[in-house]
């Protein structure tokens, strides 16, 4: 337990400060008795976090200051009381905090990369413009079977041409599209 030196005893009695505010020179001489041993405590309750620690603390010697004029002057009685106080105001957080959802940091969510669609639809205008300076029947042959997903006999039934043809002509499509598009690059 703290020991209070009868000069503080004394300046806990009756102390005034400068602007003659007994309660302020109070709150100060608390923080100076008890402060340290008031957040080690605290730190302790609050499974180590300073900063909800220090809070608590705060909060604590806010009270004293709310009711100097009600609080007994012995120093254990103080130490008792502050004690007291601190470990009911994080009770209260804590059971505050079990009773509303879980916060949710918003820093992943703004890093978080949105999809859209530019990039797809930036590409298939180029390849629409490529498509463009094919020839019609080779793009008649990549249109059956690329873009309807047909086989080469199905494509080659559709058009009215031999399957070697549909090969042949999707084979010099490819390769005319591939270098529109190193061309466009």
């Amino acid at each position: 337990m703290c020991a209070v030196s009868r000069r503080s005893r004394l300046e806990l009695a009756g102390a005034e400060d400068a602007s003659g505010d007994r309660s302020e020179a109070l709150v100060r001489m608390l923080y100076r008795e008890f402060g340290g041993a008031l957040f080690g405590h605290v730190l302790h309750l609050t499974g180590n976090d300073r900063q909800w620690a220090e809070d608590v603390v705060q909060e604590t010697l806010v009270r004293a200051w709310r009711n100097a004029d009600r609080l007994d002057r012995e120093p254990g009685m103080l130490r008792a009381w502050l004690y007291t106080v601190a470990r009911r105001i994080v009770i209260d957080g804590r059971r505050s905090h079990s009773a509303r959802p879980k916060e949710v940091d918003p820093a992943p969510l703004e890093a978080m990369p949105i999809p859209d669609g530019s990039e797809k639809s930036l590409s298939a205008m180029v390849v629409a413009d490529a498509l463009q300076g094919l020839s019609p029947e080779h793009r008649e042959a990549l249109a059956e079977t690329y873009l309807r997903d047909r086989t080469v006999n199905e494509a080659a039934a559709v058009l009215g041409v031999p399957p070697g043809t549909v090969k042949s002509r999707v084979y010099y499509a490819l390769r005319a599209l591939r270098q529109q598009l190193r061309d466009g690059e």
